[in-house]
């Protein structure tokens, strides 16, 4: 058990940081809510905390690359710790104005962005330390994101009532702290040696360094297709839960909790398809796990809100469909980590979860309009229809034949990574 103590490690500190996080999502907009009344400065600093973070993990591979990943991980975490623990202790002296919040919780988001960077490239490391497979490291390491979420938001509800949301974003630092020890003490992982010493000025090698992490993307033609369908996908999902969900329940439901009971009903579908992923991920194909789970995971749950008026149906699909969503991410995570070079790990990962990202933030925006313009019917079964010709994707194009487990090599063939590979 001993050398799958680092992985171990990492997950640990994933799961509570995370936590952490999602607590502080909900309390700082709380609190600005309650104390300046105003939404529109709430989505501000909503969109200045997630803005710096997506642009770190696009940018910060370079970056992290050259710093080293345990050490990009501690010293994230460090700092965001100090920046978050900042925020109550300013409001408790009363001088916490909205400047003051908006640029720490960007300098927060862009230290963050670079741990969880470093994180991406170091379960890999981690794993091979561990000789855990691969769909199994990205399964629970996805499962650990989705638990630590789901707990996370509930709890800090329970606590912003209790204690005030000043006390829960001390909460989020402290998180971030223990991270940070939990990093330093146990993510042990052979170090890769730095690139040798270049007369390139810095910013140039840093240009050149990052330019070289977005051509891989470029020309691997199966990465570029999961990012493509990731980025897609993820701009119709933001449409459906930000907007034509909320919607949904208003019109035929009336009560704000059962956008509860949904959220934790998907909640607990996508950590039981994470355990399943990871389990089934070395056992069958990955091309149908990955084609499957993107088609029973996405476009049924547009159609049955379309169409239903209860809210039995609706949980049921929604479990279902967050199951077999959840599968997904055992088996990118392994293919991604195949694919890439370990020297380009962080950068690539950075830049693909970046790009994956790009559109969320004008999903709830073309939802609405959707709505306004159709009625939620349409606009849910326009989302569906979207949905779906994406998905069939994996069944069209021949790059997603590439997506299949590489055959092992005999034991005296195979690179000893758990002694001479990462960083």
């Amino acid at each position: 058990m001993r050398h799958r103590a680092p992985f171990v490690a990492l997950l640990g500190s994933y799961v509570i940081s995370v936590a952490g996080t999602s607590m502080s999502a909900i309390a700082i907009p709380w609190l600005v809510l309650t104390t300046t009344g105003s939404p529109v400065k709430t989505g501000l600093v909503g969109f200045a905390t997630m803005a710096p973070y997506v642009a770190a993990q696009a940018l910060a591979g370079p970056l992290v690359d050259r710093t080293g990943l345990r050490r990009s991980f501690v010293w994230g975490n460090g700092v965001a710790a100090v920046l978050v623990g900042v925020i109550p202790v300013i409001y408790a002296a009363g001088g916490l104005t909205l400047p003051v919040l908006l640029a720490l919780v960007a300098l927060a988001g862009l230290v963050r962005g670079a741990a969880d960077c470093a994180n991406s490239a170091l379960v890999p490391a981690t794993a091979g330390v561990g000789d855990i497979a691969l769909e199994r490291a990205a399964g629970l390491n996805s499962a650990a994101n989705r638990t630590a979420l789901l707990l996370g938001a509930p709890l800090a509800g329970v606590l912003v009532a209790i204690a005030g949301s000043p006390a829960v974003v001390a909460i989020d630092a402290a998180t971030f702290a223990v991270a940070a020890v939990m990093g330093a003490i146990w993510v042990r992982v052979a170090e890769q040696p730095s690139t040798a010493a270049s007369a390139e000025p810095a910013l140039r090698r840093y240009w050149h360094d990052l330019a070289a992490g977005l051509r891989f993307i470029r020309g691997d033609r199966l990465l570029l297709g999961i990012i493509t369908m990731a980025a897609v996908t993820n701009l119709l999902d933001q449409g459906l839960l930000e907007v034509m969900l909320p919607v949904w329940v208003r019109e035929e439901i009336g009560s704000a909790s059962a956008l509860g009971f949904i959220g934790g009903v998907g909640g607990l579908g996508a950590v039981l398809g994470n355990l399943l992923g990871a389990w089934l991920g070395p056992r069958v194909s990955r091309r149908t796990l990955y084609s499957v789970g993107y088609l029973v995971g996405g476009a049924p749950r547009f159609v049955v809100l379309a169409l239903a008026s209860t809210l039995s149906p609706v949980l049921a699909v929604f479990l279902i469909s967050d199951i077999f969503g959840g599968s997904l991410n055992p088996v990118i995570g392994a293919t991604s980590y195949e694919r890439i070079p370990e020297e380009l790990r962080a950068r690539v990962l950075g830049a693909s979860r970046a790009s994956a990202w790009i559109g969320t933030p004008f999903g709830a925006l073309l939802g609405g309009y959707a709505v306004e313009a159709l009625g939620i019917s349409t606009a849910l079964l326009g989302f569906g229809a979207a949905y779906l010709l994406t998905t069939l994707a994996p069944f069209v194009f021949p790059s997603w034949r590439q997506m299949r487990r590489p055959h092992p090599l005999p034991v005296d063939e195979r690179h000893p990574i758990s002694t001479k590979q990462f960083g």
